[in-house]
């Protein structure tokens, strides 16, 4: 019996990897339910003093980096805390050496990714809306190129960081990462209500250039092309380290 096509294959990898990832209690609260607080907390509870463009209101500008938050949280710990116990527990070496392929299960890992930022994108865009969130409709494309290109940079560092560690110290750095991000990377928090030294950084974070980026568009409603700049640069740097480094067992 010969095996199936290679896209019914990865398509079915992206099924399984979807599955496990929104079956996870830990990644759910990960990737949803913590989001939907940092939403709350900013727009409700309002425990930062965020700068608010005049004809908008707090969620206007809570909503995108909360967005930003969410596709950090799939691409960026979700993976590399998921890639990492697979990887020791010798599944990415077995996958790799049937039909699917070592691309074709990378390929099942993005597709997955996708569909669990699509259903990230349904419920916190929900939630904000309740809220009276009122994107600019011009900036929905450029947002999606945000998202595109913010996934691939924090895909890429999610397997260059699962490829290289052990897997405890991969779920132990991958969330202190994803808790300083939030706190100081500017992907919630604009730059400019950080404290000067981290203002300056965060642009250049793909944290900061992720938020921004979603900013720009859905509350200017235009494309942030240094946004994108950065998190292109990422991509590339850490998808060639990862290629170079990443051990499969």
């Amino acid at each position: 019996m010969s095996a199936a096509p290679w896209p019914a294959r990865v398509l079915a990898q992206g099924r399984w990897d979807a599955g496990v990832l929104l079956r996870n209690g830990e990644q759910l609260l990960l990737t949803l339910v913590l989001p939907v607080l940092v939403l709350l907390a900013l727009t409700v509870g309002g425990l930062v003093d965020l700068t608010v463009p005049p004809g908008r209101e707090r969620v206007d500008v809570v909503a995108p980096g909360v967005l930003a938050l969410a596709v950090m949280s799939t691409a960026f710990t979700g993976q590399a805390i998921a890639t990492g116990f697979d990887r020791r527990a010798g599944v990415l070496r077995l996958l790799g050496t049937t039909p699917l392929g070592r691309g074709g299960l990378l390929a099942g890992r993005v597709l997955a990714v996708l569909v669990v930022q699509a259903l990230q994108v349904l419920v916190l865009g929900g939630v904000a809306l309740a809220l009276g969130w009122a994107p600019d409709p011009a900036g929905v494309l450029p947002a999606l190129l945000v998202v595109v290109a913010g996934t691939a940079a924090f895909t890429a560092l999610a397997l260059l960081l699962a490829g290289t560690l052990r897997a405890e110290a991969v779920l132990a750095v991958a969330n202190l990462v994803w808790v300083l991000l939030l706190a100081g990377g500017g992907v919630v928090v604009p730059p400019e209500h950080l404290p000067s030294p981290l203002a300056a950084a965060a642009p250049w974070l793909p944290s900061g250039a992720l938020g921004e980026g979603m900013r720009t568009a859905l509350v200017d409603g235009r494309p942030d092309v240094a946004a994108l700049a950065v998190l292109t640069g990422w991509a590339l740097v850490a998808g060639t380290a990862a290629a170079r480094w990443f051990r499969w067992g």
